[in-house]
């Protein structure tokens, strides 16, 4: 039943991962709903109609967006000076729902249709590049675009862990061949090159063992 709850609670939150509520997401922010360990007015992209919804579920009276959180507004976007950008790609990796693109030393653009308004881009910037702003057209923002903003945070969380797998195998690798160098050319201190190498390996095995769910 309480997994259920948060999976609904989840439903009905903007999807904006702003952090905004004091937690780490959206997903986060119900969990601790669904246990009664927050209060339901702490998301401001949500604004009235979530804090709403959230009461009618979870028959709880109605309260005003708790002003340390922050404001409600409507949707802004944020937007990237070409001219100041340097391209160090700090932005692409905050945004958690992949709506900037651009690459190492080339300028950044944010797909304003994709951009949740979480400002989460802002603070990397080592240049000051971003700001938000309004664009009418993209103020609005329904569970539609929410449940689709999910689920490119998750795409993205897939991508980074599979990026992350696989640079641990490449490493991985590159150590094995390194102890079979070891043994094809012995010398005096090769035992010891040997432990340092498999004691690395064995480390490493057992963060990824860790990590396993």
């Amino acid at each position: 039943m309480h997994e259920q709850l948060v999976q609904q609670i989840d439903d009905l939150l903007p999807q904006t991962q702003c952090t905004q509520c004091g937690f780490e997401g959206c997903l986060p922010y119900a969990k601790a709903l669904a246990s009664r360990e927050a209060d339901l007015n702490r998301c401001p992209p949500g604004g009235e109609s979530t804090i709403a919804a959230l009461s009618a579920l979870l028959s709880l009276p109605e309260k005003p967006v708790d002003p340390s959180c922050g404001t409600s507004i409507e949707r802004h976007i944020a937007s990237i000076h070409p001219q100041h950008c340097i391209g160090c790609t700090l932005c692409i990796k905050a945004c958690p729902v992949d709506a900037i693109v651009g690459s190492s030393k080339r300028r950044h653009a944010v797909l304003a249709e994709l951009c949740t308004g979480c400002e989460l881009c802002i603070p990397p910037c080592p240049v000051d590049c971003i700001d938000m702003v309004f664009m009418p057209e993209f103020s609005a923002w329904d569970q539609a675009q929410a449940h689709a903003a999910r689920a490119r945070m998750h795409t993205r969380e897939n991508r980074l862990k599979r990026q992350k797998e696989e640079q641990a195998e490449r490493l991985e690798a590159k150590a094995i061949h390194k102890l079979d160098e070891l043994d094809d050319t012995p010398s005096p201190d090769a035992a010891a090159k040997k432990a340092v190498v498999q004691a690395a390996l064995a480390r490493a095995r057992a963060r990824r063992q860790a990590q396993t769910p």
